[in-house]
C-alpha cells in the first residue's frame, strides 16, 4: 500500500459513503492541486502512474473524511458519466483494486452522507501523513487561477461573447504595452475595455514557454487537448505562473499569478493558429 497502511484502507473501506468521485489522469485531473499530472500526484503523495488512478470521495460510519484512491480508472470514469446523466450509479470498487486510503479530502465537497456525524477528519492514530485538505482559493494565487482556467473553459461561449476582437493582442504583431484594468481576486474577469496590447510583458512570456513545450515536451499533462464543438478542440496549457485556454477555431485566454483576476485573451494573428496546431498534436487526450 502506498501512502497508507493497511489499517488505514481497511478503516476507510469499511462502510465508505461514497460522496463523489473524481479522476487522476494524465488527461484528467483536478487542476487545483497542480500544473500537470505528476504535480498533481505529488499533492497526494502518489506516484504518476501511466494509466493514472480514480480518487472516490466519501465518509465513513463516524463520518470522517476519506480519500480512497483505486487504479480501475474506467470503473470511475463510467461512475462519473452516469452521475452527469443523471442516472444512479453505485461505485463499490473491488478491495483487489485499493491503491491506498489517505485522510481528509483534497477537494472541496458541498455535499454530506445521511445519518452519520458531520465530515471531519479521522483520528491522528496511526496515521502517517496529515488529513488531505482542499488548496486554498479565497486569495488569487496558482490554485486559483487554474480555477479560473477550468470556468473559462467550461463557458467558452460566455467569456468569448465579451470580447472585442480589435482590442487585444495579436502574437507576431508589435504595439506599445498597456496594462489591462485591475479586477477583483475572486472573480477573474476579461480585460475587455483596456485590453492587453501584443507587447504585454505577461502574454510574451506565456507565448515564449508554450512555444518551448513544442521543441521539449514538459511535463505529463501540462498540455491537455479536449472535445469542443464542431472540428475544434479545447487546449489547456500550464506552466510556472500561468495557465492558457484556448479553441483551435479561435483565440486564447491567459491567466497570470501576478495579475490577480485578469483574464487576457490573445487574438488568433498569423502565429497562433500554428501553435494551437503543434499544441494539439502533442497534447494527452482523454481515452
Amino acid at each position: 500500500m502506498a501512502g497508507t497502511d493497511e489499517e488505514a484502507v481497511a478503516a476507510a473501506d469499511d462502510a465508505l459513503y461514497v460522496l463523489t468521485a473524481v479522476l487522476l489522469t494524465p488527461a484528467q485531473f483536478p487542476s487545483v492541486l497542480g500544473d500537470d499530472y505528476p504535480e498533481a500526484c505529488a499533492a497526494l503523495g502518489l506516484t504518476p502512474l501511466a494509466d493514472g488512478y480514480g480518487l472516490v470521495l466519501g465518509q465513513d460510519g463516524d463520518g470522517a473524511r476519506w480519500t480512497v484512491v483505486i487504479d480501475d480508472v474506467s470503473l470511475v470514469a463510467v461512475a462519473i458519466a452516469s452521475w452527469d446523466c443523471g442516472m444512479e450509479y453505485e461505485l463499490s470498487p473491488d478491495e483487489r483494486a485499493v491503491v491506498t486510503a489517505l485522510p481528509g479530502w483534497p477537494l472541496a465537497v458541498a455535499v454530506a452522507a445521511p445519518g452519520v456525524p458531520a465530515p471531519h477528519d479521522p483520528p491522528p492514530e496511526g496515521a502517517d501523513r496529515p488529513p488531505l485538505c482542499p488548496p486554498d482559493t479565497t486569495v488569487w494565487g496558482p490554485a486559483q487561477r487554474r480555477l479560473g482556467a477550468d470556468e473559462i473553459a467550461l463557458q467558452w461561449a460566455a467569456w468569448r461573447e465579451q470580447i472585442n476582437d480589435a482590442e487585444f493582442a495579436v502574437p507576431g504583431e508589435s504595439a506599445p504595452e498597456e496594462q489591462a484594468a485591475p479586477a477583483e481576486p475572486a472573480a477573474p474577469s476579461p480585460a475587455a475595455e483596456s485590453g492587453p496590447k501584443a507587447g504585454h510583458r505577461g502574454i510574451r512570456r506565456v507565448l515564449a514557454e508554450v512555444r518551448s513545450y513544442v521543441d521539449s515536451p514538459p511535463p505529463l499533462g501540462r498540455v491537455r487537448s479536449s472535445f469542443a464543438p464542431g472540428d475544434a478542440r479545447t487546449l489547456r496549457a500550464d506552466g510556472p505562473g500561468w495557465s492558457m485556454v484556448a479553441r483551435t477555431d479561435d483565440i486564447a485566454f491567459v491567466l497570470l499569478d501576478d495579475e490577480p483576476g485578469e483574464v487576457l485573451p490573445v487574438g488568433r494573428g498569423p502565429e497562433l493558429p500554428g501553435l494551437l496546431e503543434a499544441l494539439d498534436k502533442m497534447a494527452v487526450r482523454p481515452m
